[in-house]
Formats: structure tokens, C-alpha cells, sequence
């Protein structure tokens, strides 16, 4: 008999046998429980004393018994037969989407305003579902999401975003999320219900960087209006930003995902006109939009956007986001996706 190896493939159904002649105390028996020939079953601990490399089996009289080695085998042969059944049962528990792991590669907004209502409905429902969060912005979350990174991107379109037509990604729409004027306390506009964008155009404005959804679209909507920023700050964090403003430095818009921003000395007023808005959406991969873990929680994004954007819950200007309650089971399972070509609204 060879010694044993460092590395070895083991047929789990050879285990199966061997766990069985221990129980029935002869290879007649083993054999009738399993409905093989003495002959198969022999042949099979055979080829099991190969693969791991020692003697399982040793004559006793007319029969045979069990070496030292084989009853060191077995202990293991449990532990694995045990293992073996858990993951069946996490498989099972996976194709019902209860099981598995799942990164979001998310912009800092939608970590703050969406995330947490979906994750917490998605603990609530599947608690054996993992979730890890990485912050990016398109295109580098779309550079992630092809390499394997993330498996879900929730972006914002905007130019770095890829065009509807992409058909390396099935796009999931999740809301419309309006963006308000904050102000100084002291700022003239601060009185009125509505300002007109263009009658800031001579104000200092606070602005994320030009490569950041927001900078640009801070940028396109001021374009829209009829005049360039006059960019002072460029500031990619909220609360940064909100403190800017507080204290006077100029004026920014800011969406409801971020709200409230809690700054006494800032105030938030809806522009006149249509109101300046970003198109936040959810991709996977496409062809993964049936695997039935992400499934789950792009239910449970859609859900939660779903939950902002009800007027009854919508975050206001200044507005306090309440607490959502949980997700019923139908909303936690339909997503919706569409492949290729379709467009958000």
C-alpha cells in the first residue's frame, strides 16, 4: 500500500460505502442495503484504499473488518457527510434566493438615502443573504460590475453612465430624485417658496466635481437655465457641502436622497419650472438578472425607492424620512428587470 498523500480526490459515494459496511458488519449485508454484488462493494473500497492511500479493510476469518485507518476515514466521512448535507440545503436555500452574497457598488447619495431602507427590508426577509457596499460612481462601478466585482451598480444617468442601448447590462429604473436649492438662512431668496435658478446666476455656487453625477449635473442644469456657475467649492461630501452653505459661502443644489441635512442656517427652496431631477437605476449584469439572490434584493431596492417616492413618504425639503416598515413577502421577490435596449423614464 502506497503512503498517503499529500493531496487526494475522493469519490463521496466510496464513502458512503464504507460508512455502510460499518454499520452492517459485513460485505454481504453491505452489499443487500446498497442492492450491489459483494463483488461491486469490494471493488469499491478498493478503489477508495487507492485514492487515499491506506488499507481500509482486513481479512477476519471468513470476513472482513474495518483497519485503524478506515475508523480515522469514517470520522471525517461523518463530518463531511454532514457538511455535504448543509450545503444541499444552502443550495436549495439559494435557488430560492435566501441564501447567498451580493456587493452593491452604489454613489454616496443612494448610501445614504436608498441602502439603508432596502438592506433593512432585505435583513428582515433574508437573513442569510450577505451584503457588502462599495461607493463608486459610473463608469468606474460599470468597470467593477464587468469584472466581477459588484454585482449590482446603482448609478444616476448622466454622460460617465452607459447609454440605454448597452446590452452588457440589464437596467432596473428606481426613482426620480429631485434636487432643491439650498441657501443661507440670510440669502434673499431664502423668503420665497419657488426661486428661479437664473436669479442666482450671479451667486458663489457649491458644486461636487465635474466627474461626480452631481457636479454635472449641477452644471447641465445651470447650463439649461441660461447661465455658467460661478463655481467657489467644489465639494463632493453633503454634510461638507451643507455647512458651506450654512455659513454663507454660496448655494448648491441638493437632492432628497441626502435630506434632511440638518444645518439651522440652511434653508431648501424648489426651483421654478420643471424640477431639476436625476434618473437613479440599477444594472446587472446581463443574463444574471434571474439569479434568484439578486432577484431578492433588487426587490427590495425597487421596494424601497418605491417607498421614497410615494407621495405619502416622499422626502420633502427639510422633511424627516420616516422609518419604512416591512416589505410584504410578494414585494421582496418581484424586481422587474428588463434587458438590452429598454430605457428608464
Amino acid at each position: 500500500m502506497e503512503p498517503v498523500r499529500n493531496s487526494f480526490t475522493v469519490d463521496l459515494r466510496r464513502l458512503g460505502v464504507l460508512r455502510e459496511l460499518d454499520r452492517r458488519g459485513s460485505l454481504a449485508r453491505t452489499a443487500e442495503a446498497l442492492h450491489l454484488t459483494p463483488s461491486a462493494v469490494s471493488q469499491q473500497l478498493a478503489a477508495l484504499s487507492r485514492e487515499v492511500g491506506v488499507p481500509l479493510i482486513e481479512r477476519q476469518g471468513r470476513g472482513v473488518r474495518l483497519t485503524g485507518q478506515a475508523r480515522v476515514l469514517l470520522e471525517h466521512a461523518d463530518v463531511i457527510a454532514a457538511q455535504w448535507e448543509q450545503t444541499r440545503a444552502d443550495l436549495a436555500a439559494w435557488q430560492k434566493g435566501r441564501r447567498g452574497a451580493v456587493t452593491i457598488g452604489a454613489f454616496s447619495s443612494a448610501i445614504t438615502g436608498l441602502l439603508p431602507r432596502a438592506l433593512r427590508r432585505l435583513t428582515g426577509h433574508h437573513p442569510d443573504v450577505r451584503i457588502a457596499v462599495v461607493e463608486a460612481e459610473p463608469p468606474d462601478v460599470f468597470t467593477r460590475l464587468d469584472g466581477g466585482e459588484v454585482d449590482i451598480a446603482v448609478a444616476v444617468d448622466f454622460a460617465a453612465a452607459p447609454p440605454h442601448t448597452d446590452r452588457r447590462y440589464s437596467r432596473i429604473d428606481l426613482l426620480a430624485d429631485v434636487l432643491d436649492l439650498a441657501l443661507p438662512e440670510a440669502h434673499p431668496c431664502a423668503r420665497q417658496e419657488h426661486v428661479p435658478l437664473r436669479d442666482l446666476a450671479a451667486d458663489a455656487w457649491i458644486v461636487g466635481e465635474p466627474r461626480s453625477c452631481c457636479g454635472a449635473i449641477t452644471r447641465s442644469v445651470c447650463a439649461a437655465n441660461g447661465f455658467t456657475p460661478d463655481i467657489r467649492h467644489t465639494v463632493n461630501d453633503w454634510q461638507s457641502l451643507a455647512a458651506l452653505v450654512e455659513t454663507g459661502m454660496g448655494v448648491a443644489l441638493v437632492p432628497r436622497l441626502v435630506q434632511p441635512l440638518h444645518r439651522p442656517g440652511l434653508v431648501l427652496r424648489t426651483p421654478t419650472g420643471p424640477p431639476p431631477t436625476r434618473h437613479v437605476f440599477a444594472a446587472v449584469r446581463a443574463g444574471s438578472g434571474n439569479d434568484p439572490v439578486l432577484g431578492a434584493v433588487l426587490g427590495h431596492l425597487r421596494a424601497a425607492a418605491t417607498k421614497i417616492t410615494d407621495p405619502s413618504s416622499r422626502i420633502g425639503p427639510g422633511a424627516v424620512e420616516p422609518v419604512c416598515p416591512e416589505l410584504d413577502e410578494q414585494g421582496a421577490h418581484a424586481h422587474g428587470g428588463r434587458q438590452g435596449s429598454d430605457t428608464a423614464n
